[in-house]
């Protein structure tokens, strides 16, 4: 019995063999020529989207080689039915093939090729449930396109990721898009329940990679900023800022890696985006700093791709170079060590900021230094357990520091995250926990999620979580129904309840809430969640309420998404009970293969205690897009910001004007050119728009490697 469930699950797992070429190596240039006959084939692929588990509408053929430095792919998609689609500025074919190189099922890499000859890559995260599109290999790729196929050829040098020497089967999966139909065809049968998880995957067999990584890695940085700004008498200084910095990096082993940089530039020319916080904790802001960037997989605790869940972020990195306006604390360096082996994985981070002092953005800096420790133990396929502690010192009065642990079990979609951390703020001490599940039970989708902070938790120097003192349990369950045919695709109903302390209150907020999402088969969809409780928060009973509705979508290859969001609740900007709402669109259009626009309009409003109206702030984010080649691309946008009391548009007030360009060229591997300009403006005392700052900056960033 033993050895024919054994057999049945062999033969259900599908495996490629990486064979050894026997001649000279493929040349990458779009064109499957007969070297490629002596690779053996994945062939059998199956639809994933639309239509799940059924025949492709087309044929997908593809290839694999190696050779002792590199991994050689290609895809041969026929497209007899659908005319192949190539467009730098909507959707288009495209065609990926990820690696588990390994064998831990819980972290990856990508490599995606689009039929203009954009290009992809990055990480699949937490078991393939989330994606980081931040690193950047090195790598070879071009594509062919004909009337009735699309060939893509690439060279994955093995020395560009890293891999366990001692594994000679890899995790594999090869996926094609075709645009036409939206179809996404997937070469192991996956579920749209599940979606493409690690553990489906099939094996590329016989792998044996002979490289070590490149020795070294030097990115020299030449970086020209002028500066206009606005000084205490009114009027405006100019300031020339050249600077060189210089970025190592060196590949000790397969697994192990060396990063560091020398007085980098990190100016953030395009800024963050505006948004009206009337909450009482500060917004959250992307990292963008190429440096910090790379090896986000390792330095961070592990998340959750749905539901509730909040996690611990006890490093975030934007505390490292403090921003304010168009300037920051400066960096005086960094130096980050990674590994990553089949059990194992870890890295050390430290860097040293300078002092800085800036009286008009309140900016009073002194010296410090930062220092990040992760490790990570796999403990069984998908499911790990790790700690992370952080660090910030300046001197023996004025510290920070953080130690969390983490561990995470996944079984197919199912999720079961805890996490819990301790920190010391100057002396003053304090603890948080949290936990999670997400998955199924049975056709019952569930999301539980539970936090407490204590009000003595302190990370303020090196990371993120604003929300000290609250508990908090919320919970939903509910059927969820997958269709293999019809207009509607999936659809989930979850009731729930949700119990939350605020910070500062002794008495707790009790409600219930339900929500519903729906996936058509065109890909568009919606969701919506009604909330209501018995509210407490600031000392205050009330009747909290909320409604949220969102849809997104894409029409003819442009994408579309929006949605509205009110509650009523405090209005911590004013003080007041009162309602607030936010509305939202974003759409894209492809006016030529290489132009698009892009426009996004937010509005928000706030009422009084009395339900009237108070303020409207309407934002407009025109933005266009011209990419002159798949490497090369100018993009120009503004950001205006307006203020309409009472809603009265005869009284509208420009708040700020942001305008921006950006042009960026890819020239080479990990090698670019920027040249960025940045003019701010907001309201003057006689309610025009007045120059702040302005910024314009060349850069050149080029990669030597040996």
């Amino acid at each position: 019995m033993l050895l024919l469930m054994a057999l049945i699950f062999t033969a259900n797992e599908k495996a490629i063999e990486a064979r050894t070429l026997t001649g000279p190596a493929p040349q990458i240039d779009g064109v499957i020529e007969d070297i490629w006959l002596q690779a053996d084939s994945a062939y059998d692929f199956v639809q994933f989207v639309p239509y799940e588990k059924t025949e492709p509408t087309e044929r997908t053929i593809v290839y694999v080689l190696q050779d002792d430095k590199n991994l050689y792919v290609a895809f041969k998609c026929h497209a007899e039915k659908n005319p192949p689609v190539a467009c730098l500025t909507r959707d288009e074919d495209y065609v990926a093939i990820s690696v588990d190189p390994n064998g831990a099922k819980t972290t990856g890499y990508f490599f995606l090729i689009y039929a203009s000859e954009l290009y992809w890559d990055g990480w699949i995260l937490d078991g393939g449930t989330q994606q980081d599109l931040t690193w950047e290999g090195i790598w070879y790729h071009d594509v062919k396109m004909h009337p009735d196929r699309l060939e893509f050829e690439m060279k994955i040098p093995f020395n560009t990721i890293r891999y366990n020497k001692d594994l000679n089967e890899w995790g594999v999966q090869f996926l094609r898009h075709i645009a036409v139909t939206n179809e996404n065809d997937l070469w192991t049968e996956t579920a749209q329940s599940t979606g493409d998880l690690m553990t489906n995957w099939g094996t590329l067999k016989n792998i044996s990679p002979k490289s070590s990584g490149y020795y070294f890695e030097f990115f020299p940085e030449g970086f020209v900023r002028y500066d206009k700004f606005e000084n205490d008498s009114g009027g405006y200084d100019t300031k020339i800022k050249p600077r060189p910095s210089f970025n190592f990096k060196w590949d000790i082993t397969p697994q192990t890696s060396i990063n560091a940089t020398t007085f980098p530039d990190f100016a953030q020319i395009e800024s963050d985006p505006y948004t009206l916080n009337l909450s009482r904790y500060p917004t959250y802001l992307q990292e963008r700093r190429p440096f910090f960037i790379e090896g986000t997989d390792i330095f961070r605790l592990s998340s959750l791709e749905n539901g509730p869940f909040t996690p611990l972020e006890i490093f975030y990195t934007r505390r490292i170079g403090k921003l304010a306006d168009g300037d920051a604390v400066p960096i005086i360096g960094g130096v980050k060590l990674t590994t990553m082996a089949s059990k194992w994985s870890g890295g050390l981070l430290g860097a040293h900021t300078g002092e800085y002092t800036n009286e008009v953005y309140g900016l009073d800096e002194p010296a410090r230094w930062f220092g990040v420790l992760r490790t990570k133990y796999q403990l069984m396929p998908s499911s790990d357990m790790g700690i992370l502690l952080s660090s910030s010192f300046v001197d023996t009065a004025n510290y920070n520091y953080a130690l969390g642990a983490d561990a995470t079990y996944r079984n197919g979609r199912n999720q079961l995250l805890v996490q819990g951390a301790f920190s010391d703020y100057g002396s003053k001490k304090g603890w948080a926990v949290t936990s999670a599940f997400s998955g199924h039970l049975g056709i019952l989708s569930t999301n539980i999620a539970m936090d407490a902070i204590d009000d003595s938790f302190d990370v303020r120097d090196i990371g993120f979580v604003p929300w000290v003192g609250q508990k908090r349990v919320i919970a939903l369950c509910g059927p969820q129904f997958n269709f293999r045919q019809g207009f509607v695709r999936t659809t989930t109903v979850q009731p729930g309840f949700f119990l939350w302390r605020s910070p500062g209150s002794s008495d707790w907020s009790k409600g219930v809430l339900l929500s519903n999402s729906i996936g058509l088969r065109n890909m568009w969809g919606t969701y919506w969640e009604l909330d209501a409780a018995d509210g407490y928060e600031a000392d205050t009973n009330f009747f909290y309420r909320s409604a949220n509705f969102n849809f997104w979508g894409n029409l003819r290859g442009n994408n579309v998404n929006g949605g509205v969001y009110y509650e009523y609740t405090m209005n911590y900007a004013r003080g007041f009970l009162a309602y607030q709402g936010s509305n939202w669109l974003t759409a894209s259009y492809s006016i030529l293969p290489p132009w698009s626009i892009t426009m996004t309009v937010n509005t928000w409003l706030e009422w009084d205690p009395d339900n009237h109206v108070i303020a409207l702030w309407p934002m407009l984010r025109p933005r266009t897009d011209i990419r002159l080649s798949p490497t090369m691309t100018l993009t120009i946008l503004d950001q205006l910001v307006m203020y309409a009391p009472e809603a009265d548009f005869d009284s509208l007030e420009y708040v700020s004007n942001r305008w921006g360009l950006i042009y960026s060229w890819n020239f080479s591997p990990k090698s670019w050119l920027y040249i960025a300009v940045n003019d701010y403006r907001s309201e003057d005392i006689d309610r025009s728009l007045a120059l702040r700052y302005q910024i314009a900056a060349i850069k050149v960033k080029y990669l030597i490697y040996f």
